[in-house]
């Protein structure tokens, strides 16, 4: 049949609020423009991100009740672990309360000043800690990343020149190198096996080791299976394996492809770094066998890291998200393309070209979705991403300017994907009309998180 569908039965429901233009207007002013900062009972469709907003299953709540609660040794923390060693083949694994709590740790051991740590793109956490330890977060997107609109497949890939240039000038300066999959802020696209491949080539060249970003790790394995020669016939499960293969270790935010609402971790070989990461998590996460989680979140995610891997899951998935960006492409919307694993990326600067960098289309378009139709977005542009210079202020804009409409997993339907589809549209027939934004209040580090915004006059040609 032509229509996939929903590949489960919905069993719980929960209500959504219609809230009318004057009211999201009040709403926004009360948020100070940042939709961070908006009340959930003010938002239609959440599409802020797909961390931790999915639903969870039927065995996960029967999971959930026979979470041990044991303060060590837990039954709930052996069975996490078999389902993190079944999935990586890593034969060490650290829970953490989340992805950036994995990121902490690791890079608290391997960073710090003087070091450089290169990836196909940082996201915006990794980059975070990575940094605050005085270390440097290098991007080596590959040289298609650059055109989003074009057909190439594998848009998250690394540069591997780049990555040659890098170890072949300061080896010892790299204490890992990081491939991040699916490469979420340069539009989820997938990383490919072969690349993957030549990545880990290089590293053993140099004898840095490899490391995974691996939260959307199903996702790629399913675009992998689709789009990649060689591949077709393997199972998701087959090439997730093989991904974590060829890596030394990994983070994870569970909050993607563990199903789960809460959770990640560390997994890796090298028993000296895990025993290290082991004394520094019980100092700010909690002994080895709960790490920040209860035992109910370990049984979710261990049920979760199983479930994510099934077929009619991945291809439900991936053609929910397919449908919105096809659709937007057949109406000459500017979106990334092709489509990625978790979410619609809009172009906001093919959307917005008459708002310069230091007027943030990406938020601009974010605020212009959710006062059109209570839709929430997530800017990925100059404001997440740009850095001001510290002598001049001068912003140092993103490579990209994208608005991510993350799709929480398992949780709307068709028709509220026709719903996006509509407020989407409408905000594009009044593209022209639409002010740029300016940072009035913000932190110097995941400014985006907590920024204020003030939005700009129309310039006299908008108005005209």
């Amino acid at each position: 049949m032509r229509t996939i569908i929903e590949p489960f039965r919905i069993k719980s429901v929960e209500p959504i609020r219609r809230t009318t233009r004057v009211e999201r207007e009040d709403a926004l002013l009360r948020a100070h423009n940042n939709l961070f900062a908006l009340h959930t009972a003010d938002v239609l469709i959440d599409l802020l991100t797909d961390s931790g907003t999915g639903a969870m299953s039927s065995e996960q709540w029967a999971g959930i009740m026979r979470g041990d609660e044991t303060y060590a040794g837990a039954i709930s923390f052996d069975r996490f672990q078999s389902a993190v060693r079944d999935v990586t083949g890593f034969e060490h694994v650290i829970p953490t309360h989340q992805g950036r709590a994995a990121e902490h740790l690791l890079f608290g051991l391997l960073g710090g000043p003087g070091r450089v740590i290169p990836n196909n793109t940082h996201f915006d956490t990794t980059r975070a800690n990575i940094e605050v330890g005085g270390a440097t977060a290098a991007d080596l997107p590959c040289a298609e990343a650059s055109d989003l609109h074009s057909d190439e497949l594998f848009k998250g890939n690394m540069d591997l020149e780049a990555l040659e240039r890098v170890l072949h000038s300061a080896a010892a300066s790299v204490p890992l190198v990081m491939l991040t999959i699916t490469n979420n802020a340069g539009g989820g696209q997938p990383v490919s096996l072969a690349n993957m491949r030549a990545v880990r080539a290089i590293c053993d060249r140099y004898r840095v080791p490899l490391f995974l970003d691996a939260c959307r790790f199903a996702e790629n394995a399913w675009m992998v299976r689709l789009r990649e020669a060689g591949q077709h016939s393997r199972s998701p499960r087959e090439i997730a394996r093989a991904f974590f293969d060829l890596a030394h270790g990994c983070t994870m935010s569970a909050k993607k492809d563990g199903l789960a609402n809460i959770g990640g971790f560390v997994a890796l070989r090298d028993p000296a770094i895990a025993e290290e990461l082991r004394a520094r998590l019980v100092v700010t996460e909690g002994f080895p066998t709960y790490g920040g989680l209860a035992g109910r979140d370990l049984e979710a995610i261990a049920i979760g890291l199983e479930e994510v891997l099934d077929p009619d899951y991945l291809e439900y998935r991936h053609a929910s998200i397919r449908y919105v960006v096809e659709r937007l492409r057949a109406r000459e919307v500017p979106v990334v393309w092709p489509a990625g694993g978790h979410a619609v990326f809009l172009d906001a600067r093919q959307f917005l070209p008459q708002l310069e960098p230091a007027e943030f289309p990406g938020q601009a378009l974010a605020l212009e979705l959710y006062l059109e139709g209570g839709i929430r977005s997530c800017e990925i542009g100059s404001v997440m991403l740009g850095r001001n210079d510290p002598v001049t202020g001068v912003l140092q804009p993103a490579r990209h300017e994208l608005v991510r409409l993350a799709i929480p997993r398992r949780t709307y339907t068709q028709s509220h994907m026709d719903y996006v589809l509509e407020v989407i549209e409408a905000v594009w027939q009044r593209r022209e009309s639409i002010p740029g934004v300016r940072i009035s209040k913000g932190p110097s580090v995941l400014r985006h998180f907590r920024a204020e915004f003030e939005r700009l006059p129309l310039r006299a040609e908008a108005l005209r």
